[in-house]
C-alpha cells in the first residue's frame, strides 16, 4: 500500500490547522507556506476535507480554514480515508468476499486474503490510534517541515 501525495499532504495540512488551533481561520497560503506544500493542490484537497467535517472554511478577507473539531477527536485514518477512499492492501478486500462486486474470482478461497485483511486491519489500528493532538504533542518545539520537501 501506498498513501498518495493526497493522504500525506492533507495530514500535513491539517497538522498545521492543529498547531493554530483556537486562533481563527488561517489562510491557505498561510498552511501551504507553513508545511512547504503546494497552495493550488490544498485547495483541492480542502474541498473533501469540508464535505467530511473535518475542516470549516470561512470566507472574507479574515477568512481562512480551520478545523472541524478539536485536533484530540480527529484521527489520522479519518484523513486519509477521507482523501483516499478505503484502506486496503489488495483489491480483494474493498468488498466482502462472497460480495457480487468482489473483484476477485477466489476471494472465498484464497489462501492468503487472511493475511491481507490482517495487515490492513493492523495498518488501520495504528491510523486511528493517532490524532492530530498526538502530532502536536510529539512535535512539541520541534521545527518540521511538511513532507513537500
Amino acid at each position: 500500500m501506498k498513501i498518495s501525495t493526497k493522504g500525506r499532504y492533507s495530514v500535513t495540512a491539517l497538522y498545521e490547522l492543529a498547531l493554530h488551533y483556537g486562533t481563527g481561520p488561517l489562510p491557505l497560503k498561510n498552511i501551504a507556506q507553513g508545511q512547504g506544500l503546494s497552495e493550488n493542490y490544498l485547495e483541492q484537497l480542502m474541498l473533501p476535507l469540508r464535505r467530511a467535517g473535518l475542516v470549516k472554511s470561512i470566507r472574507g478577507a479574515q477568512g481562512g480554514y480551520m478545523l472541524g473539531r478539536e485536533p484530540k477527536d480527529i484521527t489520522i485514518s479519518e484523513i486519509i480515508t477521507t482523501v483516499e477512499g478505503p484502506i486496503a492492501v489488495v483489491d480483494c478486500l474493498l468488498a466482502e468476499a462472497s460480495a457480487e462486486d468482489q473483484p476477485c474470482k477466489r476471494a472465498c478461497a484464497c489462501v492468503t486474503r487472511g493475511i491481507w485483511e490482517k495487515v490492513c486491519d493492523s495498518i488501520s489500528e495504528v491510523l486511528g490510534s493517532i490524532t492530530l493532538q498526538t502530532l502536536v504533542d510529539n512535535d512539541k518545539g520541534s521545527k518540521h517541515v511538511g513532507c513537500a520537501r
